[in-house]
């Protein structure tokens, strides 16, 4: 394997192509795609300070490196790429990739970025921006923070463990993902979605959980959770209070208690969900 240490680089695609090779300590600048279509690459302790640096690329493992904000577009068309303990200040990073490992990676500009990637882990990763992980594919999600509106917007077969989202319409036309031991505050949580199951979750959601088609809840809190679960067909265990439940379209809705409860006949049909509130001595209200 050929190595890099303290390299110095500028212009367009000055590592084009690159094999086998191991860089450190090194600064890309100033010149697109530095290492497009370059394969077998490993690097620590580098810089990217401009556009498109890993274009078309194959085995890739990066540690300890930076990509500043005009590094932008940095990871596209990719495959198996591991990126650790590294910050990525770039915004639409990870486009079309394949085989991607995120561990220890901070994003504080993450708009529009891991979109249309498939085969993802995502272990220890922070992120503030908007559009996160659209329409990806096979992804697990452990210890995810996430500060932004409509993150895996399309996403299918997706599972989060101890995640904090603070976030606006996250999970919007999923399909098959399940959440566990985490916390989502937001608006308009999950509409549209398919098979999507939350467990040991507290959640915050103003019209949260609509039109959705197998929703499950188990053991999850909803605080300051209004007009929940309109139109959405659910199986909800939830512990303590639902401020308020609308037109569900059909399951089972267990709580302690329910603030209020409307339910349009010429909209749903009531038979069709039966709701319980243990406070009532397990009294079924609709």
């Amino acid at each position: 394997m050929t190595k890099i240490t303290q390299g110095y680089y500028t212009g367009e695609r000055p590592l084009f192509g690159a094999r086998d090779v191991q860089i450190e300590d090194t600064i890309f600048t100033a010149g697109e795609s530095p290492l497009k279509e370059s394969a077998g690459i490993r690097l620590y302790g580098s810089m990217f300070k401009w556009k498109y640096p890993l274009w078309y690329s194959k085995d890739i493992y990066a540690k300890n490196c930076i990509w500043f904000e005009m590094a932008r577009a940095g990871v596209w068309y990719t495959d198996g790429i591991t990126v650790e303990d590294c910050q990525i200040e770039a915004p639409k990073n990870f486009r079309r990739c394949s085989g991607v490992t995120l561990r220890n990676v901070t994003f504080p500009n993450a708009a529009e970025t891991l979109w249309h990637c498939r085969d993802v882990t995502l272990d220890n990763v922070l992120v503030k921006g908007d559009y996160f992980a659209m329409n990806c594919t096979d992804v697990t999600a452990d210890g995810l923070t996430l500060y932004g509106n409509y993150p895996f917007d399309g996403a299918r077969n997706v599972t989060v463990r101890g995640a904090k989202m603070v976030t606006k319409d996250p999970f919007w036309n999923s399909e098959n993902v399940t959440v566990y031991d985490s916390y989502i505050s937001g608006e308009y949580l999950g509409w549209n979605a398919r098979h999507l199951t939350l467990v040991n979750c507290t959640v915050e959601s103003l019209q949260g959980m609509c039109y959705i088609d197998d929703l499950v809840m188990k053991n999850c809190k909803l605080l300051n959770t209004t007009l929940a679960f309109e139109y959405s067909t659910v199986e909800a265990d939830i512990t303590g209070k639902i401020d308020s439940v609308f037109n569900p379209a059909g399951g089972h809705i267990t709580a302690d208690r329910i603030g209020e409860l409307i339910v349009e006949k010429d909209k749903v049909d009531p038979s069709k969900t039966v709701i319980v509130c243990r406070d009532a001595a397990g009294q079924e209200v609709c």
